[in-house]
């Protein structure tokens, strides 16, 4: 029966097909099934009824872009963005703000279950902000076209450039930079141009043509953060200081390490907390500002670690009270998970933007340690991400 047939044999001798796509996944991608077959679909919405076409084939699923929309799903609208179809910035544009929300929220408690064996509950707080305007920082590529400088972003899949003259999900500032960068970026622009909005102007880098460069400072809390463009920082203005208080918490203590700490954002709230705090970060210009934040807010106890953590972890001690990590989204290194585990801190804090990799992570700590709370934040509007903040605590031996 060719049911029967291996997956990357039937996918061999499919181009088109029509299906309905039952979920949205981890990352943004919609789920259906032909033939028992996953396909994952960009840029679709659960309920749609779909005619694709198979464009990547896998010995156990494939992808699919959309041909014809042949049934709009609930809660699928047009675009606002006018630049949305090509460019590869947002992924959910094409759903309603409040239904993004809801889906990305039951994707994460699917991958959590799936991936790491772990059941949210049902009353797991989901914090969400502005959908719009709400980025202070980005990321944007160039390219000289018949002498005339353009500026945007990466399509969807590619390094094919989608020049922008505007960009809703950045702050005003941020978007009101946009159609007048090409002139300021003079004739030789860099290829990739980071923009940062700090709270009382804005910063680019590498320098180029006569854009403001150099140190911004951005208070979150009662803490003031300086950086400059080259730096890692949270994206979402409005919604950093509720992911801080999540991470950080009301629990306090002796000692604390923070993993993957940027320019300080959760170590300096720890720093308050705990008698003494080693913070942990590989790149030496993030931890210079690490360094500088904890001297102007007078927190002798916060030393910063310029090593990548990689390295550092086989100095973890044991017996912290508090491990805080905030690692990329390729999660921690398997020499990080069994470092954690041999340290065994007492109060593990995982922060993350990518559901499986946290799912994995989680799996690998459950034989010491239990979920005891999560968070979702919905920090990346229009995109198939959402942040997790996980609190986990030792297992007691004897209950």
């Amino acid at each position: 029966m060719s049911d029967r047939l291996p997956t990357a044999v039937r996918l061999a001798e499919l181009d088109q097909v029509e299906l309905t796509v039952e979920k949205l996944v981890a990352g943004g991608d919609g789920l259906g099934r032909f033939e028992s077959i996953p396909l994952f679909v960009p840029r679709s919405a659960p309920g749609d009824r779909l005619r694709v076409r198979i464009v990547e084939r896998r010995p156990d699923y494939g992808r699919a872009e959309i041909v014809e929309i042949l049934e709009p799903g609930p809660g699928r609208r047009e675009p606002p963005c006018p630049y949305f179809e090509r460019c590869g910035g947002c992924d959910l544009q094409h759903l309603e703000d409040a239904r993004q929300v809801e889906l990305k929220a039951m994707a994460v408690r699917e991958t959590l279950r799936r991936v790491g064996g772990l059941d949210l509950p049902s009353d797991t707080e989901i914090v969400a902000g502005p959908m719009w305007g709400y980025r202070v920082r980005t990321q944007l590529h160039t390219r000289t076209a018949d002498g005339r400088v353009e500026v945007g972003y990466f399509a969807r899949g590619s390094h094919e450039l989608v020049p922008v003259a505007s960009c809703p999900i950045l702050t005003p500032e941020l978007e009101g930079l946009l159609p007048v960068l090409p002139e300021r970026l003079g004739a030789d622009p860099p290829r990739r141009l980071d923009v940062l909005a700090g709270d009382h102007g804005i910063c680019t880098a590498p320098v180029a043509g006569d854009l403001p460069h150099g140190e911004v400072s951005i208070r979150v809390g009662s803490y003031r953060y300086a950086l400059d463009a080259r730096c890692f920082f949270q994206a979402h203005g409005s919604l950093v200081e509720r992911l801080v208080a999540a991470a950080v918490g009301p629990w306090e203590g002796d000692r604390a390490v923070d993993l993957y700490a940027g320019v300080g954002l959760l170590s300096l709230p720890l720093a308050a907390r705990y008698r003494a705090v080693t913070a942990v970060e590989g790149d030496r210009i993030a931890a210079r500002y690490a360094r500088k934040n904890a001297t102007v807010h007078r927190l002798g106890g916060l030393r910063v670690e310029a090593t990548a953590v990689e390295s550092w972890v086989a100095s973890l001690p044991a017996g912290l009270d508090r491990l805080v990590v905030d690692p990329p989204r390729t999660g921690l290194p398997k020499t990080v998970r069994e470092a954690v585990l041999r340290a065994a801190p007492e109060r593990l804090t995982y922060v993350s933007c990518h559901a499986a990799t946290l799912a994995r992570d989680l799996r690998s700590f459950t034989t010491e340690y239990h979920l005891e709370s999560a968070r979702l934040l919905d920090l990346f509007p229009q995109s198939g991400h959402m942040e997790v903040v996980a609190q986990l605590v030792r297992e007691r031996m004897g209950g």
